[in-house]
């Protein structure tokens, strides 16, 4: 095990990713954290899934910076494949790091998209991670 990869590892734990989990990402670019992105392929057992998958997931991985567009729409976009629990982390570049997200615009997205923050972690040297989910007062019983 390379030095880091431990760490990593806690990080997929951080962000509930078990093996078996489905993990979708969206908004991959250079910047990425591919120490991150090997932590959780390697827990789940195959590779993330790509923006075009077409298959319920479990957990989105929303690469999300400054300039990248209207975060109430990509959110929206990231429900539509989510399973009933699923959940969003919406990541990104901590302060002072190129791309940087204002909190706020976070908390203010979310709600508009239906979603709910529970809980920010950070998941690397560079990125920062927000956790939304459907709150269950809104889920339907049938």
């Amino acid at each position: 095990m390379a030095a880091g990869d431990a760490g990593n590892a806690g990080v997929a734990d951080m962000l509930g990713i078990d093996e078996g989990t489905i993990v979708q990402e969206i908004g991959w670019d250079e910047d990425v954290d591919d120490d991150l992105r090997a932590a959780i392929e390697e827990r789940i057992g195959s590779d993330l899934l790509d923006e075009d998958a077409d298959e319920v997931v479990d957990v989105v991985l929303l690469w999300w910076r400054e300039g990248d567009g209207d975060l109430v729409d990509a959110l929206m976009d990231a429900i539509g494949p989510l399973a009933d629990n699923g959940v969003i982390w919406v990541l990104t570049p901590k302060t002072g790091r190129p791309g940087y997200v204002e909190p706020s615009e976070i908390a203010e997205a979310g709600p508009t998209a239906g979603l709910a923050q529970t809980s920010s972690v950070s998941v690397g040297d560079d990125w920062s991670g927000t956790r939304l989910v459907s709150p269950k007062s809104v889920k339907t019983k049938r």
